[in-house]
């Protein structure tokens, strides 16, 4: 179990305005990520060291992203103005918490500009809609080489996490301790005042750390 990637929803005017303020602000470049199908939703990424990436995603104009419960996260957190969304959890093996949750996980996948295809399955969305602190996990079904964080550079890395939220209460949704998928990370928890989840995440970059 490891922290795998943090979702960052797009303001109301668009994805590339989003990405272009977002690089700016970070002195970096994002990639284009592909359109998610099952989804209705299209992403750029930032790769970053230690196996973990930033994506901005948008939902699409298209009937999936009103029926799937990421699309319908996304269009969710991007009326209010968009703003992270939420974190990743990667598992070698999804079935577990499968059983453990009681429901079934999705597939997913995107064809990056190059023509690969990334494909993985996800579980947890909608208990990131309800409580927008809990991660959501993936299981990749594509080679280590795929991952979207075999792309970073070298030049940025994930420095702290700030979240509005209760390491217990996202301890007793993981099945085991939140230091789990977050050894490696600095987190920073602050008790919430208005709704959970991430306030701000912080990149070191060439020139110093960035807050987001």
């Amino acid at each position: 179990m490891r922290l795998d990637h943090l979702s960052y929803a797009a303001a109301p005017d668009g994805l590339d305005n989003t990405v272009e303020r977002l690089g700016a602000a970070l002195g970096l470049e994002f990639l284009d990520g592909g359109v998610h199908p099952r989804f209705g939703t299209q992403n750029r990424i930032l790769p970053l060291g230690g196996g973990t990436y930033i994506e901005v995603v948008e939902a699409l104009d298209h009937p999936a992203s009103d029926k799937a419960p990421f699309g319908q996260a996304v269009k969710a957190r991007s009326a209010l103005g968009g703003g992270w969304l939420g974190w990743c959890v990667a598992v070698p093996d999804i079935a577990p918490f499968e059983e453990r949750l009681g429901r079934s996980s999705v597939p997913g996948s995107r064809h990056r500009p190059d023509g690969v295809e990334l494909r993985w399955r996800q579980l947890g969305i909608n208990g990131l809609i309800a409580d927008a602190q809990l991660p959501f996990f993936v299981q990749w079904e594509t080679e280590g080489d795929l991952h979207p964080s075999a792309q970073a550079d070298g030049s940025a890395s994930l420095a702290a996490l700030e979240i509005a939220g209760d390491p217990q209460r996202v301890s007793e949704w993981l099945g085991e301790t939140v230091e789990a998928p977050l050894e490696d990370v600095k987190v920073e928890w602050v008790a919430p005042h208005g709704t959970p989840g991430i306030l701000a995440v912080q990149v070191q970059t060439p020139s110093g750390i960035v807050r987001i």
